[in-house]
């Protein structure tokens, strides 16, 4: 979690007519033996702005990296897509044959993800690898492709480049196998970034130093992002506007400065509490997990386990996610009032 000392500079994205990416009712659903799939994300609507950074937070299987990698119309096997729309730059993904998706991802979408090393190819060259994607995808020759691996290179502030061009891989530190990855990401200066979990696992100071990266060069090619995370500290920092998954489904979303000063729902809540030093804090909003076998119906509130402030009509009355302020919607009977 990042110290209120590393505080990134971020700036309201521009309110457009047209969002860079449009999330419409999408449903993600998982097969299973019994023949009645399981669900891993609900009828999600998510509208990111042209040049926002959009922080999406919640907990192990939540749901984040299916959302992310279903963004690229890439589910993870064996799920898939059962509803839903996916509108980049006005365009419906849904439809279009995979040859096309194919040129897509990597040119106009891209991902940077939390394990670089899972993703570079361990017999080639850094700078093989970065040119290779401006090769493919922006069809220059080799020549003018090793020159644009270069240039990114300095971009992400990698030392000495012309030399790391010729390094592998394995001869890297970790934070600068993830600026390598993130340089894979941008040099084709994508429209919309998806970050998932990209500074997991790094320290502090690295984290610190990659998200200040991730932003300024975002800005430089004016991308959007999608920047998901399991620390919420981390979204205070970095993030223009916040949601909040659990369970495939957003229980809370605000504008940066409405989400950390009046937070509504008691899973956000719950969340900050954890990171608080305040024992009592965190007691006083954590709930055990439910035990073993316990299920909530499917009229129920999907937090009803867990919440502390549940009451009967959350056992039996699915609540929407509504507007409480401009900007700020929770999916709550009773939100917390400030």
């Amino acid at each position: 979690m990042l110290n209120l000392g590393d505080r990134v500079e971020t700036q309201a994205a521009p309110k457009t007519t047209q969002p860079t990416f449009d999330i419409i009712g999408l449903t993600v659903e998982f097969p299973t033996i019994t023949g009645t799939p399981t669900i891993a994300i609900r009828n999600l609507d998510l509208r990111i702005e042209r040049g926002e950074i959009f922080g999406l937070v919640g907990e192990s299987g939540a749901g984040k990296t299916t959302l992310a990698r279903t963004l690229l119309r890439l589910p993870p096997e064996p799920g898939r897509i059962a509803a839903g729309a996916l509108v980049f730059e006005g365009n419906n993904l849904m439809p279009l044959p995979e040859a096309e998706l194919q040129r897509m991802r990597g040119r106009d979408i891209s991902m940077i993800v939390p394990n670089p090393r899972s993703e570079l190819n361990p017999l080639l060259t850094v700078g093989e690898q970065i040119a290779n994607v401006a090769r493919v995808h922006l069809k220059v020759p080799k020549r003018e492709a090793q020159r644009l691996a270069l240039d990114i290179l300095r971009a992400v502030q990698i030392p000495d480049p012309e030399r790391r061009m010729q390094a592998f891989p394995h001869e890297m530190s970790g934070g600068m196998a993830q600026r390598i990855v993130i340089a894979i990401a941008l040099i084709c200066s994508p429209k919309f970034i998806v970050s998932d979990d990209a500074t997991s696992g790094l320290d502090v100071t690295v984290q610190a130093q990659i998200l200040r990266l991730l932003r300024q060069l975002a800005q430089d090619r004016a991308s959007s992002m999608l920047f998901i995370t399991r620390d919420i500290g981390i979204t205070a920092h970095f993030c223009d506007r916040v949601a909040v998954i659990y369970n495939g489904e957003i229980m809370e979303i605000a504008a940066r400065e409405d989400f950390f000063f009046r937070p509504s729902h008691p899973y956000t809540i719950m969340l900050m509490a954890a990171f608080s030093y305040n024992q009592r804090l965190r007691q006083l909003w954590a709930r055990p997990e439910p035990h073993a076998g316990a299920t909530i119906g499917a009229t129920a509130c999907p937090y009803f386990a867990r919440c502390p402030l549940a009451q009967p009509r959350c056992r039996t009355d699915r609540p929407a996610l509504r507007e409480l302020a401009p900007g700020h919607s929770v999916r709550c009977h009773f939100p917390v009032a400030r």
